[in-house]
C-alpha cells in the first residue's frame, strides 16, 4: 500500500481489517424518515414533550435496548434484535435493520419496525413520513440535533467554500433509503463493487423523488436531495475512482480513503474532535498535534466519513439513490439484490455500462436532479439502461427463489420501477402531479398521502 510512513503505528494488517470479507450473503437496509406534524409538514425539534428526544426515550422505554449518547445525550438506541433507531443531524430518524438472509426478510422487519414506530410516535402527535428529503422546513430555520460530531462536520463543511455549500441541507433536509450486502472474497469484491459503480447513475435516475423543498417545485428539480450532494465535499461522496477498474482491491480504496482528511474523531473519554486538516495518511505519520496517533477506531470512523455511491467496508452499503414512497421501498433491496447476488446479471451489468469513464459519472450525476430518466450517461439515455437493469435484476430475483432463498412474491417488488420505465414518470414526476392536483399545494394533504 501506498501512503502510509515508516513512523505509522496502523499497518497494513489493520487498514484492511474494516474491509474483511463476510462469510454469507445478507441483506440490511437502512431507511430514514422524518418526525413531522401531520397539518404543517415540519420536523419535530429535538427537545420538547413532541421531540424527537422524547420519542427516542420512548422507543428505549418500550422497546429495550442499549442507549447511544453523544455528550450525553440521546441519539439513538441499540435495540434487543440488532436492529438500531437513530437521529440525523436534522432531526431525521433513521431505522437500520440487522441483517438477515433474503430480501423479503429484510422487507418484512422493517415493515414491522417503520409501523410499530410509526405508531409510537403518533401517540406524539407526530407522523413518520419516509422518501427523499423534508418537503417543508427551511434551512434557516432548523434547529440542529445537538450532537457535536454534527457541529464540526458543519464546521468543517463551511470551511471548503462551494464544494462544501450544500452539505446543510443533506445533513438538515434529505433522507434515503439504503440497502447493505456482502462481498466473500477480494475477487467477489471486485466484481460486485465495480457493477455497483457502474449502475448507480442508472439506479439514481431511476429513483429521483424528492421535487419538493420549503414547500415549493418550482425549482423543477426532481431530486433536491441528489442536489445538495453535488456539493457536499465531492471527494469524499458520489464515485469512488478505483472501484470503475475491473479488478479494483480493497488496497486501492484504502489508499484513496488514506488521501481524504479525517474530519473529527472520538477520543475514549466518549468527546469529538475536530480532525487536522490534512490527509489521514499524514495523521499516520505524523500523528495529532498533541502527540497521539490515530487508532483503528478512527480509521474505522474515517470509512464512515466517506458517502460514495457505494460506500465499502466489511459490506458493501448502496446509497445512491433517494428512498422512495413508502409502499415501494421494497423495490431498493430488490433491485440491488438481484443485481448482487446473482453472477449472471452482475457480469451482464458490467459488460453493459463498465466502459463509461469517470467525467461521463460525474457528468450524469450532474445532470439527473433535473432530468431523471432523462439524464444521459456518456451519450446514452439512461432510461433503456434502466430497463435492461430491471430485466437483469428480475432474472437475479428468479435465480435465487428458484434456489429457495426468496419466495415468489419478491419479484413483484420491482413491479413500481417497471411501470417507471414503461411510462416515463419517475416518482418525483408522481408527486409534483399531485401536488399541483389533488393535494393541493397542502402540506397536510401530502403527510396523509405519504406517511407510514
Amino acid at each position: 500500500m501506498t501512503g502510509i510512513g515508516a513512523g505509522a503505528e496502523l499497518g497494513r494488517a489493520e487498514l484492511l481489517a474494516p474491509f474483511r470479507p463476510g462469510r454469507s450473503e445478507q441483506v440490511g437496509m437502512e431507511v430514514e424518515c422524518g418526525l413531522v406534524d401531520p397539518a404543517t409538514g415540519l420536523a419535530a425539534r429535538y427537545s420538547g414533550e413532541r421531540g424527537v428526544l422524547a420519542v427516542l426515550e420512548a422507543v428505549l422505554d418500550g422497546w429495550g435496548g442499549e442507549r447511544q449518547e453523544d455528550a450525553g445525550r440521546l441519539t439513538g438506541v441499540l435495540l434487543p434484535d440488532g436492529s438500531q433507531i437513530t437521529l440525523e443531524h436534522g432531526g431525521q430518524i433513521e431505522y437500520s435493520s440487522a441483517p438477515v438472509p433474503s430480501v423479503a426478510r429484510a422487507v418484512d422487519d422493517m415493515r414491522a419496525a417503520l409501523e410499530r414506530l410509526a405508531e409510537l410516535v403518533g401517540r406524539f402527535g407526530l407522523a413518520l413520513l419516509p422518501g427523499a428529503n423534508l418537503p417543508f422546513d427551511r434551512l434557516a430555520d432548523v434547529r440542529w440535533v445537538p450532537m457535536t460530531r454534527g457541529a464540526i462536520m458543519r464546521d468543517y463543511f463551511a470551511g471548503l467554500g462551494e464544494p462544501g455549500g450544500r452539505a446543510r441541507y443533506v445533513m438538515a433536509l434529505s433522507l434515503s433509503t439504503q440497502v447493505t450486502l456482502d462481498h466473500l472474497s477480494p475477487e467477489d469484491l471486485a466484481r460486485k463493487l465495480r457493477m455497483q459503480m457502474a449502475a448507480a447513475p442508472v439506479v439514481s435516475a431511476l429513483l429521483v423523488n424528492s421535487p419538493i423543498q420549503e414547500g415549493s417545485s418550482s425549482s423543477g428539480l426532481l431530486s433536491h436531495r441528489c442536489w445538495a450532494w453535488l456539493r457536499m465535499d465531492p471527494r469524499r461522496g458520489g464515485v469512488l475512482p478505483p472501484a470503475l477498474r475491473p479488478g479494483v482491491t480493497a488496497e486501492e480504496i484504502a489508499d484513496w480513503a488514506l488521501g481524504l482528511p479525517l474530519i473529527h474523531y472520538r477520543t475514549p473519554d466518549g468527546r469529538y474532535h475536530r480532525a487536522p486538516d490534512r490527509p489521514f495518511a499524514e495523521l499516520l505519520r505524523h500523528g495529532y498535534p498533541d502527540g497521539s496517533r490515530p487508532t483503528r477506531a478512527h480509521w474505522a470512523a474515517h470509512l464512515n466519513q466517506i458517502w460514495t455511491n457505494t460506500r465499502v467496508r466489511g459490506t458493501l452499503e448502496l446509497r445512491a439513490s433517494d428512498g422512495p414512497p413508502y409502499p415501494f421501498i421494497p423495490a431498493v433491496p430488490a433491485l440491488w439484490a438481484g443485481l448482487t447476488y446473482h453472477p449472471g446479471s452482475r457480469e451482464a451489468v458490467w459488460e453493459l455500462l463498465g466502459r463509461h469513464t469517470l467525467s461521463d459519472h460525474r457528468a450524469a450525476l450532474a445532470e439527473l436532479p433535473a432530468l431523471g430518466l432523462a439524464t444521459r450517461l456518456g451519450g446514452e439515455p439512461v432510461r433503456p439502461l434502466a430497463a435492461e437493469l430491471l430485466r437483469l435484476a428480475r432474472a437475479g430475483l428468479a435465480a435465487r427463489v428458484a434456489a429457495g432463498l426468496e419466495p415468489p412474491h419478491v419479484l413483484g417488488y420491482l413491479d413500481p420501477l417497471d411501470e417507471i420505465v414503461a411510462t416515463g414518470r419517475t416518482f418525483a414526476e408522481q408527486c409534483r402531479e399531485r401536488w399541483h392536483g389533488d393535494l393541493r399545494h397542502d402540506p397536510a394533504r401530502y403527510v396523509a398521502a405519504y406517511r407510514v
